[in-house]
């Protein structure tokens, strides 16, 4: 097992953890030369995973937004691990979860759209027990340890009728598209119930999704005030503009009209940060954070007219698949930015790495992620990152995102390619696969072996079509 010495960081830095089993906590003053392992253990730990639907990474303060609308999230930040590039396997709901909580990229779990057939009158809804049996979740894992485990989300493309219930012995999605303020209550009342009980609870939010809207409306805190209102900010306006995107490949837009949008959604994460705080605060109130664990993370990101479309799905560029990700260990007083480039099927072994779980053979295979806890010590864990959408069937597109700031898109049903230098292009706006054709064709060949890996083929076929997300559109 790779050591590394206690001098490389400050003693300090391993004291301030405590709580549940913990051997890092106890280390000797006088022994600041001895050796130990480069991996945090906090055995029995509880687990609180927040997933913040469709948080875009760019518009959150602590990682380079300039406007403080996050303001929970950066007080967090202080005293977190905060990985600054962190890269979604998936660019919308359904996909990206279950992979959080199966540790694999979405052509292996199978769970691509909400249906797996949809040709009316033939419909069968997509279930990860009937795509990949052989698959165990992050929640059934906990179980076999001795964990209590709920769910409290907004429903929709979380429903556990997908197979996110699995695992779960309380699982709560009665609603479509509910926010935090719908899932905070029955969070705190289970924790109540269950905190002397090692735990692992899942809790999620639509706050800042399009078709989320705030119960009182819209106080428009932050739209310009010279702004005509030809739109409202309505989830009924972003749905039509969803669907002009797809179907026109563009929308048309005044620059006002943009940043109006951009405004509303400012408002929807200031107002999601409101409920985050309120629920740290409840967790503060139960001394819960001494003996937890608590990850802050979104799915994905979404996107306000970067590349002439809204909302997500459809396309992998940076505004969709650069995810904010944050992981605050027990008691824990410093933070630290991380900058290396990981992924989101990473998170389920780096919670099992924590809380020093063995697993079977089977679940290590099943693994395509790494631990982060290396990245505590800094030990080096970058590496390229993989994303895949199959979006309602418009779309299968994959993408290659290199540690040395390369973007590769391959759109598999008409062999379309990308090839973009996030390095001075950080906006994706300057296609070099023309004019880079050696690097195009090696990160091609690259993203293939990875498609393969997966058990696809390249090469098809690839059929399109419109596979039904929304209740308007499975009729």
């Amino acid at each position: 097992m790779k050591k590394i010495y206690l001098s490389i960081l400050p003693l300090s830095f391993f004291l301030f953890f405590g709580g549940c089993v913990n051997q890092r906590a106890n280390i000797n003053k006088n022994e600041t030369q001895e050796l130990i392992s480069n991996e945090f253990k906090y055995k029995d730990c509880n687990i609180i995973f927040v997933s913040l639907d469709a948080l875009q990474a760019k518009f959150v303060h602590t990682l380079g937004y300039p406007k403080k609308i996050t303001p929970t999230i950066d007080r967090l930040a202080e005293k977190s691990f905060v990985f600054t590039n962190a890269i979604s396997v998936s660019s919308w709901t359904v996909p990206s979860t279950m992979s959080f909580f199966t540790g694999v990229y979405p052509s292996e779990h199978k769970l691509v759209n909400k249906f797996s057939l949809y040709d009316p009158p033939l419909k069968k809804i997509a279930n990860l027990k009937n795509l990949s049996p052989r698959l165990i979740t992050l929640a059934e894992i906990l179980k076999e340890n001795g964990y209590v485990t709920a769910g409290f989300t907004g429903g929709a493309g979380v429903s556990g009728v997908f197979g996110f219930n699995q695992g779960f012995d309380v699982y709560i999605d009665d609603v479509k598209f509910g926010n935090l303020d719908y899932s905070i209550p029955g969070a705190l009342a289970w924790l109540n119930k269950n905190k002397n009980r090692k735990f692992f609870i899942f809790l999620h939010g639509y706050d800042v999704h399009g078709q989320s809207e705030p119960s009182g409306g819209f106080d428009y805190r932050y739209v310009d005030k010279t702004y005509d209102y030809k739109f409202k900010g309505t989830k009924k306006e972003q749905e039509a503009l969803r669907e002009e995107g797809l179907s026109q490949g563009k929308i048309i837009l005044r620059d006002n009209d943009v940043k109006f949008w951009r405004a509303v959604y400012e408002e929807k994460i200031n107002r999601m940060d409101s409920a985050l705080d309120r629920f740290l605060t409840e967790i503060e109130k139960l001394n819960l954070m001494q003996n937890t664990i608590l990850f802050v993370v979104s799915d994905h990101g979404t996107e306000f007219w970067e590349h002439n479309r809204f909302d997500h799905g459809f396309t992998l560029y940076d505004e969709l698949i650069r995810i904010p990700l944050i992981i605050k260990l027990p008691n824990q007083a410093t933070g630290k930015r991380i900058a290396d480039q990981v992924t989101s099927v990473d998170i389920l072994p780096t919670i099992l790495d924590l809380l020093d779980i063995g697993v079977s053979g089977s679940v290590k295979n099943q693994l395509r992620g790494m631990s982060l806890t290396p990245a505590f010590y800094n030990l080096k864990i970058s590496r390229d990152v993989y994303a895949e959408s199959d979006y309602r069937r418009y779309t299968y597109k994959r993408a290659l995102r290199t540690v040395d700031g390369w973007k590769f898109i391959y759109t598999l049903e008409n062999k379309d390619k990308e090839l973009y230098d996030l390095r001075n292009d950080p906006g994706e706006t300057i296609n070099l696969f023309e004019r880079r054709p050696r690097i195009a064709y090696e990160l091609e060949q690259k993203l293939f072996r990875f498609i393969k890996s997966t058990g696809q083929d390249e090469f098809g076929p690839w059929v399109t079509g419109n596979y039904p997300v929304y209740d308007s559109q499975a009729q």
